[in-house]
């Protein structure tokens, strides 16, 4: 075969592959038209039934991603990670916030790995909005500063019952700390008894409630004292109300006055004798019926403002009334009194009979000789 023929055959061989792979790649655009025809109308179908987020489910993120925050800002962040050196917090913004160990707390050699746990929410504050490279500082003992005097406020206000511990004694007083603040309890307001030792304090859990707060001056102090009272105040008010009028009450005179006596009943309750009450005879000075300590039964006459008003005269005229009404007799039941068989007697005795010349005279012998007395 010469060479020319064989040249012809290549050509045709060639022509006749191009022909079938143009074929070929028509038939694989057809299907693919078709097949994005299909995905245009079943468009559901071409995503497995799953909804595609539109750029309207992420407008609150991207918008927060934007948020600018100033400095002395006080922000509410997650930690996402931990070092020996700082933390990393998720502030939801385009940039990540760093805080310095120093940054972090106030308690002296804090261990950050020891401490903080990734995932935790914490609150810190701007301090720096960025540091070179591109990352927002901030610190948490700052914000718990700031927060912690917005807190005790509260507590003043309210007059919130807190649980403290005495970590020291001090000139005049203890420390305590509060929300991470130093708070002072002057001794006049440990108790409302007589605090002789303050180092006996050291180390107890008292009740107390906050009477001062002053974030300029960094003064805080607290009251167990008053705690105190007001709970002995609400068991007297307690007791006050279960007193009626005409209760009568055993108590001892606790102190004289010139206007009458004070005595103490049960449940550490006090109550006033007046002195026009003491006694139904006119006296000059409660000593002339009562001593202190001397003990008495007095009977309420009204309980107003939280003040007993007591009474022992009452008592004096009802004791002798029923002495007199009751007062027994030796004689047997149903005999007639002397005086009922004196009157009888004189009654059916018959007149004297006497003539013109005698003696109009008549003795003692003679007016009881007669009468039937035993």
């Amino acid at each position: 075969m010469s060479d020319n023929r064989q040249t012809e055959l290549t050509n045709e061989t060639i022509e006749q592959n191009l022909d079938a792979e143009t074929i070929q790649d028509n038939e694989l655009v057809a299907d693919s038209n078709e097949n994005t025809k299909e995905v245009a109308d079943n468009p559901v179908e071409a995503t497995n039934n799953e909804d595609v987020p539109s750029m309207e489910d992420f407008k609150d993120q991207i918008e927060q991603s934007f948020h600018k925050f100033n400095v002395g800002d006080i922000v509410k962040c997650s930690v996402v990670g931990v070092s020996d050196t700082e933390v990393i917090v998720d502030l939801g913004s385009y940039a990540e916030g760093l805080i310095k160990v120093a940054d972090y707390s106030s308690i002296p050699n804090f261990s950050l790995k020891d401490n903080v746990t990734v995932g935790e929410e914490i609150h810190a504050k701007i301090i720096k909005d960025d540091d070179g490279e591109g990352n927002i500082l901030l610190s948490k003992k700052q914000a718990d500063f700031v927060l912690a005097w917005e807190k005790l406020q509260e507590y003043l206000d309210n007059g919130d019952i807190l649980n403290v511990k005495i970590a020291q004694s001090v000139k005049g007083g203890v420390l305590t700390y509060v929300e991470g603040i130093r708070g002072f309890i002057p001794a006049s307001q440990l108790s409302v008894s007589y605090v002789e030792n303050l180092d006996e304090w050291v180390g107890k859990e008292v009740e107390a409630v906050v009477i001062t707060v002053d974030e300029n001056e960094n003064r805080l102090v607290l009251s167990s004292k008053q705690v105190e009272l007001d709970k002995i105040n609400k068991e007297k008010q307690e007791m006050l109300e279960g007193l009626e009028e005409g209760l009568t009450l055993k108590g001892v005179v606790d102190n004289i006055v010139p206007y009458g006596a004070f005595v103490k009943l049960e449940n550490n309750l006090s109550g006033l004798v007046h002195i026009s009450q003491l006694s139904d005879k006119f006296i000059k000075s409660p000593n002339e019926v009562v001593k202190e300590g001397q003990e008495v039964t007095v009977r309420v006459i009204s309980v107003k403002d939280g003040k007993i008003n007591l009474t022992m005269k009452s008592l004096e005229d009802a004791t002798k009334e029923e002495v007199v009404t009751s007062k027994p007799s030796n004689r047997p039941s149903g005999r007639p009194s002397n005086r009922q068989r004196a009157k009888s007697n004189v009654q059916n005795s018959k007149p004297l009979d006497f003539t013109s010349d005698q003696e109009a005279t008549t003795s003692l012998a003679d007016l009881l000789k007669n009468l039937d007395i035993e």
